[in-house]
């Protein structure tokens, strides 16, 4: 399902549902079974695996990956250049890489250049500015580590 008031270029499996005022690019790649909400924004080069939600408010920008069964709560920010200045044209992204199962708490920042683990867990509002190793629990600004997640 693709809401007449979403702008997909991009090619989306029928079982994935992306919401009014959705920006898509034709360059990204799509998983089944996907919740985009609405005014989300996806850049050419992303990719987002199977099963994956991605609440409202969110930009992935180039460079960002999520693998399957990733939640990315509302109004969650990423970024994918380390020192962005206004028409630099020397400017490197820098990849960032969200493992399967992970989720990101509402409202969070996701720094460039990291990669959150498997089956972690980032609390709302937290700013990650390093990696996050699997199957732990981070939260805070900026984010540290709380305790192991139990699944």
């Amino acid at each position: 399902m693709i809401h007449p008031l979403s702008d997909c270029q991009a090619r989306i499996p029928a079982s994935t549902r992306v919401w009014q005022f959705c920006v898509v690019l034709q360059g990204a790649r799509i998983g089944e079974d996907c919740n985009i909400c609405s005014h989300c924004l996806i850049e050419n080069e992303v990719v987002v695996g199977n099963r994956v939600t991605v609440k409202s408010g969110v930009q992935l920008w180039d460079g960002i990956t999520l693998e399957d069964d990733v939640f990315v709560g509302a109004n969650v920010t990423f970024t994918n250049d380390r020192y962005p200045r206004s028409r630099n044209e020397k400017w490197e992204m820098e990849k960032t890489v969200v493992r399967r199962g992970a989720s990101i708490g509402a409202g969070s920042v996701v720094l460039c250049g990291i990669e959150i683990g498997e089956n972690s867990m980032i609390g709302a509002g937290s700013v990650v500015t390093k990696n996050v190793p699997a199957g732990e629990l981070w939260v805070g600004n900026p984010a540290r580590f709380v305790r192991k997640v139990v699944v």
